[in-house]
């Protein structure tokens, strides 16, 4: 299975090179942004990976009414398009309704569903149509409560609406209470199986949901230790892709801090998951 971001030549799947989603969890400002997108842009060139710079416009499902969102749509595309011409990369952003699903596909190369949402028939296909009409890339994350043969529902609404061979899956954990998130790497072939390339969103998977200290129950908590271990195991799975976020000094972001990694991680990080990749695929051939 292999799909390709034709307008970048960039492709995902068997006999491919590792597929890298990387970026910030929120947008904060253009100067953080332009920033971080720099950076991770010489990496993955130094590596020889494919990169799709990611970063949120507004996260809509924060634990708290006060919690920072972002800057939302219309700003939000506008700082994404800046990176895409500075920079000459494709972009990756989510969205959350029905109605801004052909602003984000005019900007978005990967359109991102998020887990919470892939049960919502209206905004997949809405996002579906709209990304095939500009012709990118659906990036759906597994929902925290399905299991991974469940996704075949979602691959058949987006075929029925748009097309077969336009969507990545993304495994994110599953959630059984308690202020966790658990990741069965069984479930990566799982998904396999079903006809799609795969990612691995190993910052969200270590989220502790509710459970930052001293936030009263109003923010989620995270084991940034754990972002390498899951990713490392993914690909060791059969991953074809990580989804991996980053920020300068991840103590001060605004958003999921203690899930995200600091940016002078992503060489060492990325060049040890290559080389995992790299003998996966040659384990395969």
């Amino acid at each position: 299975m292999q799909l390709t971001l034709r307008k970048w030549n960039l492709s995902i799947g068997s006999g491919q090179n590792l597929f890298c989603i990387l970026g910030l969890n929120v947008l904060e400002d253009l100067d953080l942004t332009l920033e971080t997108a720099r950076h991770l842009k010489e990496v993955t060139s130094a590596l020889d990976l494919p990169f799709v710079f990611k970063a949120s416009f507004d996260k809509a499902n924060r634990s708290s009414f006060k919690s920072f969102r972002g800057p939302g749509l219309a700003k939000g595309l506008e700082m994404l398009a800046e990176v895409k011409a500075k920079f000459a990369v494709p972009i990756a952003t989510d969205l959350h309704e029905v109605d801004q699903a052909e602003a984000v596909a005019e900007v978005a190369d990967l359109v991102q569903i998020p887990a919470f949402l892939v049960r919502q028939t209206n905004l997949v296909v809405a996002a579906a149509r709209a990304t095939q009409r500009n012709e990118g890339l659906l990036h759906v994350k597994k929902a925290q409560f399905l299991a991974p043969w469940d996704c075949h529902a979602i691959l058949r609404k987006i075929e029925e609406a748009a097309a077969k061979d336009m969507t990545i899956l993304c495994e994110r954990g599953s959630s059984f209470g308690y202020n966790n998130l658990v990741v069965d790497m069984l479930g990566i072939p799982e998904l396999r199986r079903l006809g799609a390339p795969v990612t691995i969103d190993a910052t969200h998977a270590v989220q502790l949901p509710g459970a930052q200290k001293d936030a009263d129950g109003v923010s989620s908590g995270g084991r940034r230790e754990g972002v390498a271990v899951i990713a490392a195991a993914a690909v060791a799975a059969g991953a074809d892709g990580v989804f991996l976020e980053f920020h300068p000094d991840p103590d001060k972001a605004l958003c999921d801090g203690p899930s995200c990694l600091p940016l002078a991680s992503a060489a060492e990080l990325l060049a040890k998951l290559k080389a995992l990749h790299q003998v996966v695929q040659a384990s395969a051939a």
